[in-house]
């Protein structure tokens, strides 16, 4: 499957895993594209699918892949599981497309996965060596490779810098 989106080296204390009483489960992962109107774009990721990295300060701690269930559920499990001291960024790599449609915050929402034909078979191969060039990023490549088909997107921080991308979808 091509990458559709991505967010490289987000820092797992931007996000509000625990929101707290009344709003169980209801964090997000959420990026964004610009940072003003009209070009600005906030997505939830939380739903993505796809590829995802953890990272400490050494470098690549683990790498996973969400077939099915979803990005935040993954990482939210890692917080309790062997891993939860090993990491303290994530890096991920989506299959979803964002769509220009929105959600009831103002949030870009993201398209149901596609089955894969033929013709993207060769995308889906370059788009995986991007990956690898982008995570890794071996000395021997000279280039830095770009996704077939894919944006990268910000970290839009919980709290203040959600409220003020909120404001700023509002007007």
């Amino acid at each position: 499957m091509p990458i559709r989106a991505y967010g490289l080296f987000w820092e797992k204390d931007s996000v509000e895993w625990s929101p707290g009483r009344g709003n169980k489960g209801a964090f997000r992962l959420l990026g964004r594209r610009a940072t003003s109107r009209p070009h600005l774009k906030v997505a939830d990721f939380r739903a993505q699918q796809g590829l995802y990295v953890l990272h400490n300060n050494h470098g690549i701690y683990y790498v996973g892949l969400v077939r099915s269930g979803s990005l935040g559920k993954r990482l939210k499990d890692h917080l309790d599981d062997d891993h939860r001291s090993g990491w303290n960024r994530f890096s991920w790599f989506g299959f979803r497309q964002v769509l220009e449609s929105k959600d009831e915050y103002g949030f870009n929402r993201l398209k149901q996965l596609a089955t894969l034909n033929a013709d993207e078979s060769m995308s889906a191969i370059k788009d995986m060596e991007a990956l690898l060039i982008n995570v890794i990023n071996p000395p021997g490549n000279a280039n830095w490779m770009n996704f077939s088909n894919a944006d990268p997107w910000e970290q839009v921080a919980t709290g203040d810098e959600e409220a003020e991308y909120r404001r700023k979808l509002a007007r």
